[in-house]
């Protein structure tokens, strides 16, 4: 049992809504940086202009039967569009097992769904829109809140923490580099992750933290040192950042009682 029910509905009812938010991210990561609205108008094919049929637009499932390719004129359908549905119902599912509290549940959801968006668009674009990261902020806040207010599981003084060590982190780290490390977006970013990790514990947000600067550095030397991009070049940080959370969410835990038993201090 996870947030009261079967562990198989639970898997059942979470992919399938992670199906449907993948599909709907896929919106967001096309329309968000060109200003457009993710509501209307309905999703069309990009090279022939026709509206995608109800029956096209099947989750994974349409983008199979059609072979990827446009029911009108046949151009391919990238990959990406099944992979992030997929990938985004796997995600959701991960993060569904990972708690049991439902308000903590539904909280790490939405950050789940908006991350994989900011990934995505900052790989693409170099940014992190904040409206995708307000999109999950309001959510986020209003759901540990109700948390609290329902006599939850979310320790209240961990998420200050958290949110905190997060916050001041990336808002030095900006203010160190002006600017040249990392953009407001990243600060922006930081303390919504810092207040989700924070809901399962300070532990978690302190690893997930530290994750996605190593990440970062590792991958940013690997390309300089390989030569894929040149001294001064600007790596989007978003990705890490949201990866680095990921680390911190799944091992967390094992990793800072790893770390503590190491130094003697637990």
């Amino acid at each position: 049992m996870s947030a009261g029910l079967p562990l198989p509905l639970l898997v059942g009812l979470v992919g399938t809504l992670g199906l449907a938010v993948g599909s709907f991210l896929n919106v967001v990561v096309h329309r968000v940086p060109l200003g457009l609205s993710v509501v209307s108008p309905g999703s069309a094919c990009p090279a022939c202009g026709h509206e995608v049929r109800g029956r096209d637009n099947v989750p994974v499932v349409s983008w199979v039967l059609l072979r990827g390719r446009c029911r009108d004129c046949r151009e391919p359908i990238p990959v990406r569009y099944p992979l992030v549905e997929a990938g985004t119902a796997v995600l959701m599912v991960a993060v569904a097992l990972r708690v049991d509290d439902p308000q903590v549940m539904g909280a790490l959801l939405v950050v789940a769904a908006a991350g994989v968006a900011l990934a995505l668009i900052d790989l693409e674009h170099g940014r992190l829109p904040f409206a995708v990261t307000g999109a999950a902020a309001v959510p986020l806040v209003g759901l540990l809140a109700l948390d609290q207010a329902l006599g939850g599981s979310v320790p209240v003084l961990d998420v200050l923490v958290a949110t905190g060590a997060w916050t001041v982190v990336y808002a030095g780290a900006w203010a160190a580099t002006r600017g040249r490390g990392m953009g407001l977006g990243d600060v922006a970013l930081a303390p919504v992750l810092g207040l989700a990790l924070g809901a399962v514990g300070t532990g978690s947000a302190l690893v997930g933290l530290g994750a996605g600067f190593v990440l970062g550095g590792l991958v940013g030397g690997l390309l300089l040192v390989t030569g894929t991009v040149s001294r001064g070049t600007r790596v989007p940080h978003g990705p890490f950042m949201l990866v680095g959370a990921g680390v911190g969410l799944f091992a967390g835990h094992p990793v800072a009682g790893a770390y503590l038993r190491l130094t003697g201090l637990a």
